[in-house]
């Protein structure tokens, strides 16, 4: 749908290509991301599909909520090497890994390479935290930081350069009861 941040610049695009919102990102280890037309959300399960046309494995990408400003938010990544994590991010400070130990994680439900995942998110107002890939929970958490926001799609360039290449469809946002 319209309406999704979209700009280009030197490290990263992020633009409508193909009924896709597509991101690209040309620099190793950088973070994009594009806010929903919605507004205010909390309460909520999100899902879309990832088109996964990336070369380099550590690529990350996934759904942020609760996003109050830039970089605020929590964050629901995956990568196709079959690693992902929930993690927490604030104003001047580090991110916080919500799972694992505060660590990145491998994941034998998270299949390696494949083409496309379907990630989803819920993100409770009750600060329940809950991951899926292909429709399998993968990861749960519990944080009462944040609890409404915007919705995004991100991507978090890994370790090869202009290595990051992934395409969002069929977007969907339901109430959780």
């Amino acid at each position: 749908d319209d309406g999704w941040g979209t700009g280009t610049d030197a490290d990263s695009s992020v633009a409508y290509a193909n009924d896709t919102l597509q991101f690209l990102v040309f620099r190793t280890n950088f973070f994009v991301w594009s806010p929903s037309p919605l507004e205010d959300q909390s309460n909520f399960h999100a899902e879309v599909t990832a088109l996964n046309n990336s070369t380099d494995t550590t690529t990350a990408f996934g759904i942020m909520c609760h996003l109050q400003i830039t970089d605020v938010s929590y964050y629901f990544a995956v990568t196709p090497a079959g690693q992902y994590t929930i993690g927490k991010s604030a104003v001047a400070a580090d991110d916080v890994f919500l799972t694992n130990n505060d660590t990145w994680a491998n994941s034998d439900q998270i299949p390696v390479n494949q083409s496309s995942y379907r990630v989803g998110a819920d993100c409770a107002s009750n600060g329940a935290l809950t991951f899926y890939v292909n429709g399998t929970q993968i990861a749960s958490a519990v944080d009462t930081t944040y609890t409404s926001g915007n919705v995004a799609l991100f991507v978090w360039s890994g370790e090869q350069e202009s290595g990051a290449n992934i395409s969002f469809d069929d977007f969907q946002l339901t109430s959780l009861p």
